[in-house]
């Protein structure tokens, strides 16, 4: 069974916000799932997305692919955790 990783739409009309989830390939957009792994609200001014990388990167090992949606997200999402993290503190004298 391959395995996706996709937006699923949930809100109003004119106000949507997704969910991550894994599902088979051949499921209908907002039909059944089998894991929800974050969200992504495209309507705040900058996009809130909220994944949870341990679980997706659990689930690309397994041989999951992800959309080409979501995969932008996760690029985006690791870039941005990347530069929020400080680098790590040089010891005097080994520079």
């Amino acid at each position: 069974m391959a395995m996706k990783l996709r937006l699923t739409r949930k809100g109003t009309t004119k106000v949507p916000h997704y969910r991550l989830v894994v599902t088979d390939h051949r499921a209908a957009r907002d039909g059944r799932y089998l894991a929800v792994l974050g969200t992504y609200d495209p309507k705040q001014n900058p996009p809130l997305v909220k994944f949870d990388l341990d679980k997706v990167d659990a689930w690309l090992k397994k041989g999951a692919t992800a959309s080409e949606t979501v995969g932008q997200l996760i690029k985006r999402l690791r870039k941005a955790t990347a530069a929020a993290t400080p680098a790590a503190p040089v010891a005097p004298g080994t520079r």
